[in-house]
């Protein structure tokens, strides 16, 4: 049973921040749109806020890193990357500092259009020297990736999720550090999935079930660095292609990431890479914008039928009828108070 965990982040923040004393947490004028407005109320000494000056944020980010902080840098995560680019760059990652940078909304999550969709966000930071890159993909991830940033010794890139969130993992089975998630055995197909596109393709799965396809299921949570023996063995076991499905560009994202473990193994099977083509996004619903680009688990379904040259008949009635049972955790405002 799949249950709903209300604003994640926010808690975990908060006991993540209160347990560390090195940790601060700095808002680029979104606090309460990055679920950091309870740390603000409960934390104000280690809270800083920076306003609407993202290349500041970055440099200063820095100079605190060398006087033995950890500072946990919130805002949408097109503003962590795209505007202060060469502060993130010089001033945290190339003298591979511990600045940890939370970024929300990825992909076309939100309906700001391109100044607000972070498309790309993968692809420029897989190119910069020191740089992880960790992407949450439900309630129990959000609640375990600060973490997994413990032991990383450089920048972290989050790519956070907030708001109303599923579990799709076990509480038991928290976020770790370059290690795929096996969700599904099969050998007729195998599929990598990252962040929201992981429950499309979990839906997908289970719906094939039904029709005798079995497909080996993969969740990537760390994108950088890229080496994790399970998805290498995933590869080399596969018998009738790899496709790959992300909320990002089909350049430079997961996809890229899996055909240069193919190229470097020696590994010869077609690989499949769903995602936002070579164009940008524009104002619409994340449910409107997944549909168009293929993200959803009807656009998976479409694509493995091509891939495996058959028709399962897996109408829009059939993926609506089927849905994971919810079971709601609330967390009140007395339980974030009582932490």
């Amino acid at each position: 049973m799949v249950e709903f965990v209300n604003n994640p982040h926010s808690h975990n923040m908060v006991k993540y921040g209160r347990s560390r004393d090195e940790v601060l947490v700095l808002s680029g004028d979104l606090t309460g749109s990055t679920e950091i407005t309870e740390f603000k109320k409960q934390l104000p000494e280690k809270f800083i806020s920076m306003g609407m000056a993202e290349q500041n944020m970055l440099s200063w980010a820095g100079g605190l890193a060398r006087e033995g902080y950890v500072p946990f840098l919130h805002t949408f995560a097109v503003f962590l990357y795209r505007r202060p680019f060469d502060q993130l760059s010089m001033s945290v990652a190339y003298p591979n500092l511990k600045v940890r940078l939370v970024g929300f909304l990825p992909g076309i999550m939100t309906p700001g259009g391109v100044t607000h969709q972070a498309i790309e966000d993968i692809s420029v930071l897989r190119g910069v020297p020191n740089m992880t890159i960790f992407e949450t993909a439900d309630a129990t991830e959000v609640e375990t990736v600060l973490d997994a940033t413990d032991d990383i010794n450089g920048p972290v890139y989050i790519r956070m999720l907030r708001g109303r969130l599923p579990r799709l993992f076990s509480k038991n089975e928290p976020f770790k550090f370059n290690t795929a998630r096996i969700l599904n055995e099969g050998d007729d197909i195998t599929v990598f999935s990252s962040g929201i596109c992981t429950e499309e393709a979990m839906r997908a799965v289970e719906l094939l079930k039904e029709k005798g396809v079995q497909v080996k299921h993969l969740h990537i949570s760390t994108l950088k660095p890229f080496t994790d023996e399970r998805v290498i063995k995933a590869l080399k076991e596969s018998k009738n292609g790899v496709i790959t499905i992300e909320n990002h560009s089909t350049i430079g994202g997961l996809g890229s990431a899996v055909a240069e473990v193919m190229a470097e193994n020696g590994i010869s099977t077609k690989l499949t890479k769903i995602g936002i083509p070579d164009t940008y996004g524009h104002g619409a619903s994340a449910e409107y914008l997944m549909r168009k680009f293929g993200l959803d688990t009807f656009g998976l379904l479409n694509k493995i039928e091509e891939v495996l040259g058959k028709q399962f008949n897996i109408t829009e009635e059939h993926i609506k009828a089927f849905d994971f049972k919810v079971e709601n955790e609330e967390i009140k405002e007395s339980q974030l108070e009582a932490l």
